[in-house]
């Protein structure tokens, strides 16, 4: 960097405004504006992004240190989130259905948009990343831009200040005096906890320096919330899953890598009873309208840790860990992962046993149960009778051009095509059985499928966790929350005293609370032979 040397023999760098040592202007535009105070801002030090704008890399420099460009990528962030709320995301639609599917058939055209521009998910959506890491980008290099140059000129700053310096204050004052009582001022302000440098009779008083770092502390603050906000999409730093599990199963769970797997051995649900000697439960009973209300859902849980590595076509080989009833704000918790009770479904229907019979003698030829989770593909009755699954649709209904489909994978309604062969039909009888509905698209049928019963089993949903970021996440806030107390209650005050020919120059600056300043400047000088500092705001 060039340098700019000061009538005082300082060097400094090029860009600087005042004098980093003595305060004295050094641009041509600033010696001849003398009407007009001093631009503190900054302490008018040299910042590379008003200095340097030739290279590829001084424009991005220049880019990301603007406070405009730091406000609108935040104000973009926010729009987006907002906008990421109109629909739900895809973590919250029903696992059964495809994304692409169920934004459009929910929500049409805009849906659709929704889910082709990303929004379904926002927070992991590359887009949004770069949004975020955009902010961060501009937080650090806005605040070098400001921060090296301000801590060069402060602790640079000499104790004897330019005359022209003193003069452009906002709260400056001079006294046609040589003589004053220097040791009662300088008394006068260390009592107030100034820091008092002396040079050849002049002074300069500091205190609550501190506190011009505390947007700097924010900044440190925000980058580091912010990388623990990143670090919530790196695999294995944070996890938030839904695990359904039906009474009975074992499921891996998500998250582990197939490492721990989770049995669901029993789900209990108990409820409140009307009691007529309680009026008070009895009238939150009735308003809920069923006549109960629930006090307790929980599932009786098995963990279970995988042994070696998983073989093609083996079971894998698990060790209990440890039993656990998960209720609501109880959770289990094992290695980082914590498994919470959130939600529950009663009596899903699990298996279906139909019996084929002859139509005209009601003779039962067999029965099969079907697995409505996994369902054979043929049951063989014996004696040359079987039946086949032609087509089995778990949820069914009829789409627009009348044709029977599926809308999820759940048996929420099971509908099937059976195929029946016997030895009097070689060439097979098909029949569409649905709940409450056979159709024999051939014709009339020698043969039937008689529904018989139904097993239904309890399903438990339990939210998968685990967050290794909130300790980062805690540390940012508490950090910024630190900056915030230490730029809002303190601030950086200083006085200058300078003899100048045949006056005493006094001149004081804050970057916040003028007026206390001021009242603390009469305080210093009361009983002494110099005038108190007056505020030259109000003639500009």
């Amino acid at each position: 960097m060039n340098k700019v040397n000061c009538e005082c023999g300082h060097a400094n760098p090029e860009g600087t405004i005042l004098c980093e040592s003595c305060g004295n202007p050094l641009g041509d535009k600033e010696k001849k504006d003398t009407k007009h105070l001093l631009d503190m801002k900054y302490e008018g030090s040299a910042r590379r992004s008003q200095t340097y704008k030739r290279t590829f890399v001084d424009k991005i420099w220049n880019f990301f240190s603007s406070v405009k460009v730091g406000v609108w990528l935040i104000f973009l962030t926010l729009l987006a989130s907002a906008l990421g709320t109109v629909f739900p995301q895809e973590m919250y639609i029903p696992p059964s259905v495809t994304a692409s599917q169920f934004y459009k058939d929910e929500y049409g055209i805009l849906g659709q948009l929704y889910y082709e521009l990303g929004f379904h998910n926002l927070y992991g959506s590359w887009w949004y990343m770069i949004l975020v890491a955009s902010i961060g980008i501009s937080l650090v290099i806005a605040s070098l831009d400001r921060f090296v140059p301000l801590h060069r000129a402060l602790k640079k700053q000499g104790v004897s200040r330019h005359h022209t310096f003193m003069k452009r204050q906002r709260l400056y004052s001079s006294t046609k005096t040589n003589e004053y009582d220097l040791e009662l001022v300088k008394e006068r302000l260390a009592s107030r906890r100034y820091h008092v440098r002396e040079e050849n009779g002049n002074l300069l008083a500091e205190k609550g320096r501190f506190s011009r770092w505390g947007p700097y502390v924010n900044h440190c603050g925000l980058i580091i919330f912010l990388i623990g906000a990143m670090l919530r999409f790196v695999p294995g730093m944070y996890i938030d899953e839904v695990l359904w599990v039906r009474e009975g199963e074992t499921a891996v769970i998500p998250g582990t890598e197939g490492r721990y797997y989770l049995e669901n051995k029993d789900f209990i649900m108990e409820v409140y009873e009307k009691d007529k000697e309680d009026e008070v439960f009895e009238e939150a009973i009735t308003r809920v309208g069923d006549g109960s209300v629930v006090k307790n859902f929980q599932s009786n849980v098995i963990l279970y840790e995988r042994e070696g590595e998983i073989v093609h076509g083996a079971e894998p080989k698990l060790n209990k860990v440890k039993e656990e009833e998960i209720r609501v704000n109880e959770p289990l918790k094992f290695d980082s992962y914590s498994l919470y009770q959130v939600d529950y479904k009663l009596n899903e229907l699990n298996k279906m046993t139909f019996s084929l019979l002859n139509k005209e003698t009601e003779e039962s030829l067999g029965q099969i149960q079907v697995d409505l989770l996994d369902p054979q593909k043929e049951y063989n009755l014996g004696n040359g009778i079987k039946v086949e699954i032609s087509t089995y649709l778990p949820d069914f209904y009829f789409d627009e051009e009348g044709v029977p489909a599926t809308k999820t994978r759940i048996p929420n309604n099971p509908a099937f095509v059976f195929k029946m062969y016997t030895p009097q039909t070689p060439e097979g009888e098909s029949s569409f059985v649905a709940i409450q509905q056979t159709i024999e698209p051939s014709g009339e049928n020698q043969y039937k499928m008689k529904f018989e019963g139904i097993e239904t089993k309890d399903l438990t949903a339990l939210t998968v966790r685990k967050d290794l970021t909130l300790w980062i996440l805690a540390l940012g806030g508490a950090i910024f929350m630190i900056g915030v107390i230490q730029g809002m209650y303190w601030n950086h005050r200083r006085i200058w005293i300078k003899q100048h020919d045949e006056e005493i120059l006094i001149a004081g600056h804050t970057n916040k609370n003028w007026y206390g300043l001021a009242k603390e400047i009469e305080i210093v000088v009361e009983g002494t032979s110099l005038s108190a500092p007056k505020d030259q705001k109000e003639k500009e």
